[in-house]
């Protein structure tokens, strides 16, 4: 049944692809821009069910482990608000093998988050903690100095922020003071119009990409799909790339830094997309 449901979810989300981390890797909770902690997924733990399914309650949509009902880490019922997203967790907990590994599980962290909001803050607070991310945002802090590494920064940076502008119609611009842009009241007061179209649920995963980006821009070109997850990690790390291609990588740590980077922001990244589902999965893509 889950592998149609998996076809459909790539086929509708492309950019939301999931490379694996390396086995043993240690997981933990994402510090957000308002400085709120996300839940850290617990410690690996051995499967303890066969079969996997959802079935759709007066609160939403459930996810069932053989005959239980999963719970979030406060003990309430694990409801999410769309078909789609329901799938997309059962599809995570039903690709774990002997072993849960929950640090590979970031949808479902997403949505214990979600759900129990442990940081207890409001739509506003969410909203405003997004966009206070503009004044230390990574594409808009440059450097002088080496010249080629300025030269990459105006080369890859300037096109996102010049979409950025046109796209919500402010001025953002670039600094290489230490005390970043002078990011102008209006474009921080349009951005806090735009965030305030989305539910609670999208704003957990935009402020969750955020984190991992360290960029309100990235976040909004990814989400808005105007670039991928690739792309929007590489330019995340530009100067870090830069680094490897100059002196060279450290063997494993470069390449699991990157893999898991890209997991989590395809993660948020289709968490959003599926909290802003309207349309129901039809029955029968179930019966695949």
């Amino acid at each position: 049944m889950l592998s149609g449901c998996r076809r459909l979810l790539w086929g509708r989300f492309p950019t939301a692809r999931f490379p694996r981390p390396p086995p043993g890797a240690a997981g933990s909770g994402p510090v957000g821009p308002g400085g709120g902690r996300a839940y850290a997924p617990p410690a690996e733990r051995k499967r303890f069910y066969q079969n996997v399914s959802i079935s759709q309650g007066e609160g939403g949509f459930e996810i069932n482990l053989d005959h239980r009902k999963l719970k979030t880490p406060q003990g309430k019922l694990f409801t999410v608000p769309s078909e789609a997203l329901a799938i997309a967790v059962a599809t995570e907990w039903d690709s774990q093998k002997d072993t849960i590994k929950f640090y590979t599980m970031h949808l479902t962290t997403l949505c214990n988050t979600a759900l129990d909001n442990p940081t207890q803050r409001n739509k506003m607070q969410l909203i405003h903690a997004a966009v206070k991310f503009l004044e230390t945002d990574t594409v808009c802090y440059r450097v002088e100095e080496p010249a080629a590494l300025a030269e990459l920064q105006r080369d890859e940076w300037d096109p996102v922020v010049a979409w950025a502008e046109k796209r919500y119609n402010v001025a953002i611009g670039s600094s290489t003071s230490i005390l970043g842009p002078n990011i102008p009241a209006s474009t921080k007061e349009t951005f806090v119009s735009h965030l305030a179209s989305y539910n609670m649920w999208a704003l957990q995963g935009i402020e969750y990409v955020i984190t991992q980006l360290k960029s309100l821009i990235l976040s909004m070109g990814l989400i808005d799909r105007h670039i991928t997850v690739e792309k929007a990690v590489l330019l995340s790390r530009l100067e870090e790339e830069y680094q490897i291609q100059r002196w060279g990588s450290v063997e494993w740590a470069h390449d699991y830094d990157l893999c898991e980077l890209r997991a989590r922001t395809a993660a948020g990244t289709l968490f959003v997309h599926l909290c802003s589902e309207s349309s129901t999965v039809k029955h029968k893509l179930l019966q695949d």
